[in-house]
């Protein structure tokens, strides 16, 4: 990983008070980095992360990259054209799971696409994960989880083995309400530049309020309720004036029968 700014944290931590509320002391460069991190971390771990193989899978790849493209159409992004926007697809239908790391790398369980029935959905869940890289969500947490002390010691190469540790934390990392609303918030700004329905990502908060079938997923177990989150995007959707209605030209069922 590129060395942090000793002396910006030296400064930092000299302040009075809580120097952690609300900072974020990665850079986007770090983002970046920590991403890569990360993939290499997932990649090296395939009993935990079974990934399906792109060239064996080109037209579930190739349906995702399309939705990930028209999202990031949106001028509501900041680092579009800056971090990587990397997709893979973790082969495990039993979990309904959905993460962006840092710097853009965007990871999809076949269990999560496989429990949602339509593709606007998919847009609506993937706009909330890219969101969270976008509003740079994921290091702001790291930043409150470990300290300034920590974030020196990396800052100093004090602790070599910290930055896989502080890479692995990323899979289980759980976002603030405050994170999550605003990344509902973005994905319904995203979609609303799209043919998709602006409110998809509500179409999966209702499936798991209507489906006893599935437990609440660990990702969704520190958000907002359900119930709440459904009525928020709508209305903002309503509110900005942006399409509801569910993309008529979209075939996810094409996608779901590529998967293995």
């Amino acid at each position: 990983m590129r060395a942090f700014a000793p002396l910006a944290l030296l400064t930092l931590a000299a302040c009075e008070g809580d120097p952690l509320d609300g900072l974020n002391l990665f850079s986007v460069e770090d983002d970046i980095q920590l991403g890569r991190d990360l993939k290499a971390e997932i990649e090296a771990d395939p009993d935990a992360y079974p990934l399906l193989d792109e060239g064996q899978y080109p037209d579930a790849y190739d349906h995702l990259y399309r939705i990930r493209d028209e999202i990031l159409v949106s001028d509501d992004f900041t680092y579009a054209d800056t971090f990587d926007w990397e997709l893979y697809i973790i082969e495990d239908d039993e979990t309904l799971n959905a993460f962006c790391a840092p710097g853009g790398y965007i990871y999809v369980y076949t269990g999560l696409m496989r429990f949602l029935d339509v593709e606007d959905e998919l847009a609506g869940v993937l706009g909330h994960e890219m969101a969270h890289a976008d509003q740079r969500h994921a290091t702001e947490q790291l930043t409150e989880i470990y300290g300034i002390s920590t974030l020196i010691s990396l800052a100093l190469g004090e602790d070599p083995g910290l930055i896989a540790q502080v890479a692995a934390s990323l899979v289980s990392l759980q976002f603030s309400r405050t994170d999550e609303s605003e990344a509902d918030e973005y994905s319904v700004r995203y979609l609303c530049d799209t043919a998709y329905a602006s409110d998809g990502a509500a179409g999966f908060f209702e499936k798991l309020l209507n489906d006893g079938g599935y437990e609440i997923p660990a990702f969704l177990s520190t958000h907002p309720s359900s119930e709440t989150r459904v009525a928020d995007i709508e209305a903002l959707a309503e509110s900005l004036g942006c399409n509801t209605e569910n993309n008529p030209d979209a075939d996810y069922q094409a996608v779901l029968d590529s998967l293995p």
